[in-house]
């Protein structure tokens, strides 16, 4: 949108044109010439972290907004998890090849969630991921099976992979920041839904959990998936005997098994209805 016009000054576009086509002298090539919004090098400046923070924040807020995206259903799980049949017959349990039925579980529930946010306009209980592989991509294939649109907010890693095939491309976002692509996944959610993963998985978990705990955010079903795997990576009991948490705490989630588990507790549970959730740290 290019408002200046609208108030009676040049638009911004217009300016960098101009700005490129004037002669090429030695004051025209200095850096200090450059207008500071398309200045790359100013831009990555350390004194300017807060202002690429904003932008960070500001464009998938926009963006989401422009497309109608009201609220969220996000999953987390892990980006190892591989499809069934790329996994080992004879997989031991607990290893990694006798989790990838939740591959088969993830997307079933995205195509369920996503067939009623299709029913109701498609503006509420859009999938969002974080964009990868394992989950994140069956999360996003089952959206696009449903004949929805999802949501992939990915991250910049020393090894990049690129987003998954199936995340909408104009709803497929890319961050620099933990920090603002975290708020991103929790500013729409109406539901949250968590498979098994490692420590990605882990600290956004935990991390949901603590925003409901202290009434940062809005309580919202929160759904575990696999509960022998969760009993066993986490003792939930023993912080409860430690006083570390309350055992009213372990109310803030429930395990459940298949997607058809996940979604009668998201249907029953009591601040179930669609809506969107506080923004955490407001």
């Amino acid at each position: 949108m290019r408002e200046e016009r609208h108030r009676g000054f040049r638009d911004a576009h217009e300016d960098s044109e101009v700005a490129r086509g004037v002669p090429n002298t030695e004051q025209t090539r200095s850096p200090a010439y450059r207008l500071a919004f398309a200045d790359e090098e100013f831009i990555y400046r350390d004194e300017l972290r807060p202002v690429r923070l904003q932008l960070e924040l500001l464009k998938t807020e926009l963006l989401m907004a422009e497309a109608g995206i009201d609220s969220t259903v996000v999953l987390f799980g892990g980006a190892r998890i591989p499809r069934p049949a790329a996994a080992a017959p004879d997989a031991a349990p607990g290893t990694m090849g006798a989790l990838s039925h939740f591959y088969d579980e993830a997307r079933r529930f995205a195509r369920a969630v996503t067939e009623e946010s299709v029913a109701r306009g498609g503006r509420d209980w859009v999938i969002c991921t974080g964009g990868g592989p394992g989950v994140m991509e069956a999360g996003n294939r089952g959206a696009a099976e449903a004949g929805g649109r999802s949501i992939g907010l990915s991250i910049v890693l020393p090894h990049e992979q690129a987003p998954n095939e199936y995340v909408t491309p104009e709803l497929c976002f890319n961050f620099h920041y933990f920090g603002i692509r975290k708020m991103h996944f929790l500013m729409r959610a109406a539901a949250i839904a968590v498979f098994p993963g490692g420590f990605g998985t882990l600290d956004e978990t935990f991390e949901a959990l603590t925003l409901i705990q202290t009434g940062r955010m809005e309580q919202v079903p929160f759904l575990l998936f696999g509960e022998a795997f969760w009993r066993r990576v986490i003792d939930f009991d023993a912080l409860v005997e430690a006083g570390t948490i309350s055992a009213d705490d372990l109310s803030l989630f429930r395990f459940v098994e298949t997607a058809d588990d996940a979604l009668k507790a998201m249907r029953s549970w009591e601040t179930a209805g669609i809506k969107r959730a506080a923004i955490p740290g407001r």
